[in-house]
């Protein structure tokens, strides 16, 4: 991976954290609990409570994502940075582009 590219990824990685630290705010707020005294209907409380449960797989996937990118722009500099873990090929640009935070080449992905 030529220099250009490592330093167009750390401008990736940089910006999908901060989206993703803001998008985390929203779902925490999304995820506190519903109060019992809420003044909802027995089905809008059920359907809130729903969409509460899908928040928190989100947030969370979003809090994983996260350290994923964060451990990612801490070895952006490291020999292996960009070397699938499997089969220690180099990861297409363009996979890196869109997943920086990736450790597998599309091939050994599907292979999973």
């Amino acid at each position: 991976m030529t220099k250009k590219e490592k330093t167009t990824l750390e401008k990736t990685i940089q910006t999908n954290i901060t989206a993703l630290k803001d998008q985390i705010l929203t779902l925490e707020e999304k995820t506190k609990p519903i109060a019992p005294d809420c003044s909802l209907g027995r089905l809008t409380r059920l359907e809130a409570m729903g969409e509460q449960d899908v928040a928190n797989k989100v947030l969370d996937e979003a809090r994983v994502r996260l350290t994923r990118l964060n451990n990612a722009l801490q070895g952006i500099d490291k020999p292996m940075f960009g070397i699938c873990i499997e089969c220690e090929e180099e990861i297409g640009f363009g996979r890196m582009s869109i997943r920086p935070e990736s450790v597998r080449c599309v091939a050994c992905t599907g292979n999973r």
